[in-house]
């Protein structure tokens, strides 16, 4: 039997990083399987859905490593509607569904609360179809449905607590528990691997199988990604968009190995491993089910130690979309002809070492490039204490003296001025930073001064001089 397991996403919003790892941990086990991944776009849902969303999905699955070429698809789950149908009808004969056109407030009247599930009230008062009557499924009075689940053993769930639920609305239309199994028996669905929110779904889907006469998939429900408040991520409150992180500059490579931990770890004592490590050693019987902390800081660590791991040339390319602004990233604040690649190439290796995400190169290397720089205000108001103004005096005339200009005279000198004042060189350096960079942190100053020149320095020096007037 070949493997065939399926990611299916709705196109209604930007892509979740929960998502995303459902969609690492189906493809890996496809690979170790010799099987089959499949790409099922569910785009039933006409009021919500988007065609930039779907491109959205495709285009996200690219960046995190599942290429177009390595999976089976985009079959879309709306061209499948005949087959939800014919099911729906098939279920309806055989006297394992029936009709019912119950309100919701028909029931609560009946129950006395407005929390009782459905009471079952229509089921043998052989009602036919017609408008505005939805279909249920006759669940099993007796009895039990157990679910074989490869990471959370048997869950048991009796039948006579799972109500009567609709497989298909008044409109005919079947609904996502019905539409999601015909697709998976239609596509040759053998393993379902998706987010443990789905579980409580999977008794009444296992039973819809049955009735239909297939076997069911074998399932496995990762853990829920929640929150440091341990609540489940959520839209609209949590950074969830992979496309978020992915602008701001976080590699392919640590997003991917840093998701693939939600609920797993590799072999040793290390989270950072090739990506061939973790192809090897995932297995879905070693998810732990316990809930798994999308931890941001961590994640902007991982990332970190991804970019000091490039080659400069490779870092250096790498920064190009926030250097040009392509793609979906903001222009930088200089314009085109201000950048110079050689002048970048230059201090890359510095930068390389203080950034944790792509989008930090704009504002560590844009004093570099724009003909006055961007100064923070309250960088400002830090750096420019009681003295400052001799300082940078001394500063401008101990640099206009220079016989050379390179990172270590110009340290030298600043030290020296420092000294003269009774500064050791962290404070003495701070008014120059600020007005030479325009803020109080960012790549080492010598350095820098020695890229940016002698002239440029002087002239912003003096320029902070004449502010502090």
């Amino acid at each position: 039997m070949t493997v065939r397991v399926r990611f299916a996403p709705s196109p209604t919003g930007m892509f979740h990083v929960g998502g995303a790892r459902s969609a690492l941990q189906n493809w890996i086990y496809a690979k170790q399987q010799g099987g089959v991944f499949v790409l099922r776009i569910e785009d039933t849902d006409a009021a919500r859905n988007k065609p930039e969303w779907t491109e959205g999905i495709l285009s996200a699955l690219d960046w995190i490593g599942i290429e177009r070429t390595s999976y089976e698809g985009p079959h879309f789950q709306s061209e499948n509607a005949h087959e939800h149908r014919a099911a729906a009808q098939r279920l309806y004969e055989s006297g394992r569904a029936y009709y019912c056109d119950c309100t919701r407030e028909d029931v609560q009247a009946r129950t006395g609360s407005q929390y009782a599930g459905y009471d079952g009230y229509h089921r043998d008062k052989g009602l036919g179809p017609g408008e505005g009557r939805a279909l249920r499924f006759r669940t099993p009075d007796e009895g039990e449905t157990v679910v074989v689940d490869l990471i959370r053993g048997e869950p048991t769930f009796e039948n006579k607590l799972i109500e009567d639920f609709v497989i298909a609305r008044g409109d005919g239309s079947p609904v996502f528990l019905l539409a999601n199994v015909v697709d998976d028996m239609t596509m040759g669905i053998t393993h379902v691997i998706r987010a443990e929110e789905h579980l409580p779904n999977t008794p009444k889907q296992q039973l819809l199988w049955d009735a239909l006469g297939v076997k069911p998939p074998v399932w496995a429900h990762v853990p829920v990604v929640v929150n440091e408040k341990r609540q489940k991520l959520s839209k609209r409150r949590d950074k969830v968009a992979l496309e978020a992180y992915r602008d701001e500059g976080y590699l392919a490579d640590a997003m991917r190995n840093y998701l693939m931990l939600l609920g797993w770890a590799p072999s040793g004592d290390r989270e950072i491993v090739p990506w061939s490590v973790i192809e090897q050693e995932f297995r879905l019987e070693d998810v732990n089910p316990s809930p798994a902390f999308f931890d941001e800081k961590k994640l902007r660590a991982f990332n970190g130690e991804y970019i000091r791991a490039l080659s400069v040339e490779d870092f250096v390319d790498a920064c190009q979309p926030w250097l040009t602004g392509t793609g979906t990233i903001a222009p930088p604040p200089w314009q085109p002809e201000e950048f110079d690649a050689d002048v970048f190439a230059a201090v890359a290796p510095l930068a390389q070492t203080r950034i944790a995400v792509l989008s930090e190169i704009v504002p560590n290397v844009d004093f570099l490039f724009l003909a006055t720089p961007l100064v923070e205000e309250a960088a400002w108001a830090k750096a420019m204490k009681e003295g400052s103004a001799e300082l940078l005096d001394g500063a401008i005339a101990a640099f206009e003296a220079l016989d050379s200009w390179d990172a270590e005279s110009t340290k030298a000198a600043l030290e020296a001025v420092g000294a003269e004042r009774g500064l050791k060189l962290g404070k003495a350096q701070a008014p120059v930073r600020v007005a030479v960079t325009g803020r109080t942190v960012g790549l080492p100053l010598f350095e820098s001064l020695q890229v940016l020149g002698r002239e440029r320095t002087l002239t912003r020096l003096r320029a902070a001089r004449v502010r502090l007037v």
